[in-house]
């Protein structure tokens, strides 16, 4: 049966290794499909809650780079069901996943939800879009009021996606996630300062009156 990412990443040196673990029935006698080759709008929404990503390319000598991108929460756009883009500004001048990517256009997508425990994998190809070239695509991706370069926008087009278990993902909080989570606890807080007040206020005034 299909299983669309591991129809990607099973190899002959994977397949051994499944084997040599007592694991490559579990692939062998996959049952149903699986292709997940099309976000749906569980994906589409997790995608646009991430601040942050890891993509991995490589490079003519084989040698593997992860790069880890980051931007405000939804900087990396669902295009359709099966495209993403996202702006590539000017930062260190490296070029390291441009030049590889230029070689061989594959990638390898990790999104991250820490708080939640949960890993989106995506397997895609990439390929780099001049901002002139697709003045839209620009103007979707660009985030407003950000003042550095744009120099290019990687449109990533889907392959296979695979979920993985939460087992191991160690709970991370933002910034922003830790605001939120503490808001209705200010909130209370204040609420309660406030009666407080409200109460030495009449007591005050009670034990002036006697």
């Amino acid at each position: 049966m299909s299983y669309g990412f591991m129809n990607i990443a099973s190899t002959p040196s994977v397949r051994a290794a499944q084997a040599a673990m007592g694991a490559d029935h579990l692939w062998q006698d996959f049952e149903g499909h699986r292709e997940f080759d099309r976000f749906t709008d569980n994906e589409a929404a997790f995608i646009a809650e991430r601040d942050s990503f890891y993509m991995a390319t490589v490079s003519e000598t084989g040698w593997p780079y992860v790069q880890h991108r980051g931007g405000p929460r939804g900087f990396l756009k669902v295009v359709d069901d099966r495209t993403l883009a996202f702006a590539d500004y000017r930062g260190n001048r490296q070029y390291i996943s441009t030049g590889n990517l230029a070689a061989d256009d594959r990638a390898c997508l990790f999104l991250m939800d820490y708080a939640g425990r949960a890993r989106l994998k995506i397997y895609a190809h990439v390929e780099a879009v001049a901002p002139d070239a697709d003045a839209a695509l620009a103007q979707r991706v660009t985030v407003p009021g950000y003042k550095a370069r744009l120099e290019r926008i990687f449109r990533v087009r889907l392959e296979a996606f695979d979920w993985n278990c939460p087992q191991h993902i160690t709970p991370r909080f933002t910034q922003q996630e830790v605001t939120e989570a503490v808001l209705p606890l200010r909130e209370r807080l204040s609420t309660l300062e406030t009666e407080i007040a409200g109460l030495r206020a009449r007591l005050a005034s009670g034990a002036a009156a006697a």
